[in-house]
Order: C-alpha cells, then sequence, then structure tokens
C-alpha cells in the first residue's frame, strides 16, 4: 500500500514540474504554441515510464480543451455596424483568439479529433454564413439626385476578422492532419452551398479568398465535385435568365478554368451540356466585359478538349450576338478570333454561312472600330486559309459588303482597310471578284428602279390626293391601279356545307 502512495506522489510532483516549466516560459496560460521539441533519448530510455506518457496525454488533453475554448470565444458575433466601436475590447480579444487558433493548425503535428472539427466547422458557419444586405450604393448626385457608382468596390467592415477565419480554413482544408472521411461529415453539400452563395459578396477581398478555398475543396473531396459544379450552373442559371446581377462570377469562372482543364478525354456528355446550358448563355448579360477574359479561357479549354466542340461554341456566339452594344460587338469579335484560330475545317464549313453573314453586317456598321475589327480578321493567316478553301461560298456573301464600304462608308481608315482586303480577294480569285462584282451592280440596278418606282407611286398618290379627286369616294381598283398598286384578287364567297 506504501508503495502504490509513492507512485502517486512521484506522479503528481513530475505533472507540477511539467505545467511549472511550461509557465515559466509562456506568460499566457492559454497559449496554444507549438510544443517544446523532445531532446535526444538515450537509447536505454525509448520507452518512456508510465508517469511520463500520463503526463503527456494530459499535456494534450488539456492543449484540445483550450482549443474548443477559444473556437467556442470564436463564435460570438461582434456588431460592426457602429464604426466607432471597432476597436473594442471583445473584438481585439477574439482575433487574437483567431490569430492563435491559425498558429495552432500551422504548428500542430497531432491528428485533429472528431470533436475539434465539428466545433471548427461550427465557428466557420456564425462567422462566414450571412445574408447579404440590399445592394444600395449610392450618394447624392450634383443635381440632387441618387448618383449610383457602379466602379467602386464595396469594403466589408467586418474584414477585420472574417479574414483570419479564411486563413483559417484554408489552413483546415489544406491540413494533412486533418482525416477527410471525418471532415466530409461535417463540410456536406449545405456547407459548400452556402460557401457557394458567398461568392456574391461586394467585397473583392473575401471573394478573392473564396475562390482559393473553392479549389482546395474541389480538389481535396473528390465526392463533393459532381454538386459543385451543379450549384455553380444553377449560380449561372440564375445570373443569365433571372437576376442579371452577381459579383462572383469572374472568380467562379476562374476557378472552373483549372476544374475544366483537368477534365479527361474524350469528354461526358455531362460536361458539354455545361458548356452549352451554363458557358454560352454567359455571352448574353450586358456586364460580360466583366468576365469574358475568363469566359473565354474555359471555352478554349473545352475546344482545346475536343475540336468538334468548335462549332458548337461558334452557333453560341451568333445565337446571342449584340445588335446594338457596340463596345460588346468588339469583344464578341475579338473572342470569336480566338476560336476561329482553333477550328479545323470540317466544324469550320458548318458554321460558315451564318458566320459571314453576321460578318457582312459587322463590315457595314456604322461604328468604325465594329467594322475595322470585323475586317482585321483578315489578317488571321489560319481563317484566310479556311477563306480561300472555301471562297466559292464565302465571297458571294462578304462581297456586297465590302463593295458597300468602299463607296459609302464615312471613315478613311475603314477605307483603307476595305480597300486592301478586295485586293486580298482580287488576288485570290480574279474571276469569282469580278463576278460577284457583276452581281453586285445588277443587283444595285434592280434596287435603284424598285425605289424610282416606289417614288413615283408615292408622288401620284400625293397628288391624287392634293386634286381632291378622291374625296367622298372610295379608293376604287381602277384609281389603284391608275397609281401603280396591284389589284387583289377578288374574294369569293365559300360554298355552303352540306349535310
Amino acid at each position: 500500500m506504501w508503495k502504490h502512495i509513492l507512485v502517486k506522489l512521484a506522479w503528481k510532483s513530475s505533472k507540477s514540474n511539467s505545467v511549472g516549466s511550461n509557465s515559466s516560459t509562456n506568460n499566457n496560460a492559454t497559449s496554444l504554441d507549438k510544443p517544446d521539441k523532445p531532446k535526444a533519448i538515450s537509447p536505454s530510455s525509448v520507452l518512456p515510464t508510465e508517469p511520463e506518457s500520463t503526463s503527456n496525454y494530459s499535456h494534450v488533453m488539456e492543449k484540445h480543451e483550450i482549443f474548443l475554448k477559444k473556437l467556442d470565444l470564436c463564435c460570438i458575433p461582434c456588431d460592426f455596424s457602429d464604426r466607432a466601436k471597432d476597436y473594442s475590447e471583445d473584438k481585439e480579444s477574439k482575433r487574437q483568439a483567431l490569430i492563435e487558433l491559425v498558429e495552432f493548425l500551422t504548428s500542430c503535428n497531432e491528428q485533429l479529433s472528431e470533436p475539434m472539427i465539428i466545433a471548427l466547422c461550427r465557428m466557420f458557419s456564425i462567422n462566414l454564413f450571412r445574408v447579404f444586405p440590399p445592394k444600395i450604393r449610392s450618394k447624392p448626385g450634383p443635381t440632387g439626385g441618387v448618383d449610383i457608382e457602379e466602379d467602386d468596390p464595396v469594403f466589408d467592415p467586418s474584414w477585420y476578422h472574417i479574414q483570419i477565419v479564411y486563413d483559417l480554413l484554408l489552413k483546415f482544408i489544406t491540413s494533412s492532419l486533418v482525416d477527410v472521411k471525418i471532415a466530409r461529415k461535417y463540410m456536406d453539400n449545405s456547407f459548400v452551398s452556402k460557401l457557394l452563395d458567398l461568392f456574391d459578396s461586394e467585397d473583392p477581398r473575401e471573394r478573392d479568398c473564396l475562390k482559393t478555398i473553392l479549389h482546395r475543396i474541389y480538389g481535396k473531396f473528390m465526392s463533393h465535385r459532381p454538386f459543385i459544379r451543379k450549384e455553380v450552373s444553377n449560380i449561372f442559371y440564375r445570373f443569365v435568365f433571372e437576376t442579371d446581377r452577381h459579383n462572383g462570377i469572374a472568380e467562379l469562372l476562374e476557378v472552373f478554368g483549372s476544374v475544366i482543364s483537368g477534365f479527361a478525354k474524350p469528354l461526358k456528355e455531362e460536361h458539354k451540356v455545361f458548356l452549352w446550358k451554363a458557358l454560352v448563355p454567359l455571352h448574353k448579360p450586358k456586364t460580360v466585359g466583366t468576365y469574358l477574359p475568363q469566359l473565354t479561357y474555359c471555352v478554349m479549354q473545352f475546344i482545346e478538349k475536343e475540336p468538334k466542340l468548335a462549332s458548337t461554341v461558334i452557333r453560341g456566339l451568333l445565337k446571342y450576338w449584340p445588335v446594338t452594344n457596340s463596345q460588346k460587338e468588339m469583344m464578341f469579335l475579338g473572342e470569336l478570333e480566338e476560336v476561329l484560330e482553333a477550328t479545323d475545317m470540317a466544324e469550320f464549313q458548318k458554321c460558315m454561312v451564318p458566320l459571314f453573314r453576321r460578318l457582312a453586317q459587322c463590315l457595314n456598321s456604322s461604328h468604325f472600330q465594329v467594322a475595322e475589327r470585323a475586317l482585321f480578321l483578315s489578317n488571321n493567316d489560319h481563317l484566310v486559309n479556311m477563306i480561300s478553301q472555301n471562297r466559292q461560298v464565302i465571297l458571294p456573301l462578304i462581297y456586297p459588303a465590302l463593295e458597300r464600304n468602299a463607296r459609302w462608308h464615312w471613315n478613311r481608315s475603314v477605307l483603307n482597310v476595305t480597300m486592301n482586303v478586295r485586293k486580298m480577294f482580287f488576288e485570290m480569285d480574279e474571276n469569282l471578284l469580278l463576278a460577284c462584282e457583276s452581281s453586285f451592280v445588277e443587283e444595285e440596278e434592280k434596287k435603284a428602279a424598285s425605289e424610282e418606282r416606289r417614288r413615283l407611286i408615292w408622288e401620284r398618290l400625293e397628288n391624287f390626293t392634293a386634286n381632291g379627286t378622291g374625296s367622298g369616294s372610295a379608293f376604287s381598283p381602277a384609281i389603284g391601279s391608275e397609281l401603280g398598286f396591284g389589284v387583289p384578287p377578288p374574294v369569293v364567297a365559300a360554298a355552303p356545307l352540306v349535310a
């Protein structure tokens, strides 16, 4: 019995010594710093004695308890609506606790237990998942009205804390000490869906953090990949067909640019549907310029994976081609050139007729930059080579537009480039160009004759009305024939149905 009591006393003294040494090195009793490196052990003492192992276990459990208590402290929300109280003591203590949690995950060597993972996910949900206020960014204008400043970014006042929470979430996702099977239970579809909703934040710093985190989640939690693709598609659908407003489309496309580059060949049908139903309609909104580089990169990744999709993309561009927005039209011409650069002959022939009908309209645009950008497509050697092999179909479509530019366009630069393009086609096939020119002259003569006939008809009608010939009388077929109007055939009554 005495021997048993002496062993207990020796264990307590060793525990108090270890606690005392730790308190002497750290002033803060609740610090989560990395424990000191173990000293070199002699071969005779490889197996620890029972009191030493018990002391280490109690020290680890104590650190875990402190970790959970600090997570509970960080779950207390802070009010950032009053800017005068931004640096209150409560907010500062929470910020210090968050910093210590990040340091703990950085220096931790033990596997995170399930209660710790649960507490972490709970803290992430409380601090990050929130409903954004309505987008009201306005100030009194010079005339006393409301002047909306669309280009000015809005910074979240709670970023003081949220930034550290995002750092902690990134450490948690990338840590090798987190069991993926356990973390997947608590970072479930609901968690991912709420995380994707945060991409609508107006703070560009938050969207940049979310971009990195979503990429890491997609890479680590493979079971979440189909759900993430589906949810991102739904975000695109709501943006294009319902709200026409979302702040994080560019960041989502940037993430999916790297995702698409990892798709295996041949592409699955699901991925092709994502291109046609989610990515191509993103050309429709008027704000496409804010994310067009990322969208073009995603589209080009699909074409590089499967060149047969080039004609699908070109038809989609023609479907959503802008009519009244010249700046957007220039952006479409730039993307079209990139797509055509990666298009082979078979796919080009599938869509060349509607494509060059649209390009002919761009050539005759009254906006000189649109016309000039369309003419500069002739500098692309790959495109010129495909046009040369299909000139019998393409040249009759675009020659009238070139001739109208040469005769009537107001801009000198457009006129000069048009003459260069005509010269290129003349050298390509002189006989075909002369035939197109002859056909154009005939069409213009017919059009001029039709316009003259119409002018004479209206002149006769005005004279007929001015002389008062038709006052008080019906407009008879004889008078209509005299003025040049065609006489409609007489209406024949339908025969009665016989029972």
